[in-house]
């Protein structure tokens, strides 16, 4: 297989795997469903720093490593479970109230740092890492440091795709809910209920297979 035929076939894992509802969608929804199309984005700007950051952990041997030390795993994936819980928890006990500056007590660069943050500690991507990147990095098709830049492109563009969409539909659609208060609240409320219960599954799931 030449590299055209195995970078096409990590794009198309790459984009099954991001496409896949998990903590990085479900933040993007939440914020752009309360706080508008911006905070939306600005979210999806901080999970795409993360993509990056991730590509670059798989280049230097991070994936490697664990590989080799497989009990880092675990704690990581239930730390990164248990920054999600938090987020949903906050988000269940809010009484969000969106106007036309947004909701309260919220900015664009507080989104940007949770997207960046719950990426970096989303299981799904260390899984993505560890599942995907041995398999795509290989000295035959060139150096090392130029096929994790491509890749890692990718990565970012998937990104921006997928959940800058969503945010912007989303935000669209959060019109709706400047004229009825009580369905924001209960928007902002739903969206941290997906986030805990997520959370937890993740959580579980990674501590049975330890």
């Amino acid at each position: 297989m030449g590299y055209a035929e195995n970078l096409w076939l990590f794009f198309i894992l790459l984009f099954g795997i991001i496409a896949v509802p998990g903590l990085d969608m479900l933040f993007v929804l939440a914020n752009a469903l309360t706080g508008g199309i911006n905070r939306g984005l600005a979210a999806t700007a901080g999970i795409m720093l993360g993509g990056a950051v991730h590509t670059l952990n798989g280049a230097v041997g991070v994936g490697l490593l664990m590989h080799f030390v497989p009990v880092l795993f675990t704690p990581l994936l239930v730390a990164g479970a248990a920054y999600m819980a938090y987020i949903g928890i906050a988000l269940m006990r809010s009484s969000i109230v969106v106007g036309d500056g947004g909701p309260a007590g919220s900015s664009a660069w507080k989104a940007f740092r949770q997207g960046l943050v719950t990426c970096l500690i989303n299981p799904k991507a260390y899984l993505f890492i560890l599942a995907v990147y041995p398999q795509f990095l290989k000295p035959n098709y060139g150096p090392i440091w130029m096929q994790a830049t491509v890749m890692g492109l990718l990565t970012v563009a998937t990104q921006a795709f997928i959940y800058g969409g969503l945010a912007i539909s989303a935000g669209r659609s959060r019109t709706l809910l400047v004229d009825n208060p009580r369905a924001t609240v209960l928007a902002g409320r739903a969206a941290g209920l997906l986030l805990f219960a997520v959370s937890l599954f993740t959580a579980w799931e990674g501590l049975r297979a330890a």
